[in-house]
């Protein structure tokens, strides 16, 4: 597996301290313990470039990534419950909410739902917040590896339904497994698509997968 050429940029806890360069921005976002830090080490071919934590809520930051000088890869604080006092969490969720309706480089919004249940809770609310704001918005089903492919095809469908009574409509998903390296050509597929021009047929010389980002910078 090939890097990408990737650096931490720094920890936000503040809107004033985000980055003002411009750069396009794909957030990462889920329940607490989802996967979205190893979800990260897999995109990038590192394997500790973001820390995985056995213990949910220790993200309490949103965790700027830079790619090359591309994008930002964004780690959002996990959501639902979180080793952490209630004002921090209170903290997080108001600047999550504001990121996310106000950020203009956010251009997309890859939302990461555990494969072995149907969507919770909280998975529900991050949908209907992403239709009342109309968001760029896809779904990464994680841990693929545990579950057989019976199941994986019964939460396919729980998706879908929960994607369609949030009125979402046809939303792109990926299948993935930092466990076992899956999906990662199909999750920058989706970061791909996010940045190019509305409308537009893709371009000869335009990104094709992870490796296309080697070079960026």
């Amino acid at each position: 597996m090939k890097r990408v050429e990737t650096q931490f940029l720094k920890g936000v806890a503040h809107w004033e301290q985000l980055p003002a360069d411009g750069r396009p921005e794909v957030a990462l976002m889920g329940r607490s313990n989802v996967g979205k830090s190893s979800l990260l080490n897999l995109l990038v071919g590192l394997k500790a470039m973001a820390r995985v934590s056995r213990t949910p809520g220790r993200t309490q930051e949103l965790n700027f990534f830079a790619i090359g000088d591309r994008l930002y890869l964004v780690d959002l604080p996990g959501l639902g419950y979180a080793n952490a006092p209630k004002r921090l969490r209170l903290l997080w969720s108001r600047l999550i909410e504001r990121y996310l309706a106000e950020r203009e480089p956010l251009a997309l919004v890859l939302h990461l739902v555990d494969i072995r249940h149907e969507p919770l809770a909280v998975d529900l609310e991050i949908m209907a917040f992403v239709a009342e704001q109309q968001l760029p918005y896809a779904v990464v089903l994680t841990k693929s590896d545990k579950v057989n492919r019976s199941r994986q095809a019964v939460a396919r469908r729980e998706l879908d339904l929960a994607l369609r009574e949030a009125g979402l409509g046809e939303v792109p998903v990926a299948v993935t497994s930092a466990e076992k390296g899956l999906g990662r050509a199909a999750v920058w597929a989706l970061v791909e698509q996010a940045l190019a021009e509305p409308d537009a047929p893709p371009a000869d010389d335009a990104p094709q997968g992870p490796d296309a980002w080697d070079e960026a910078g």
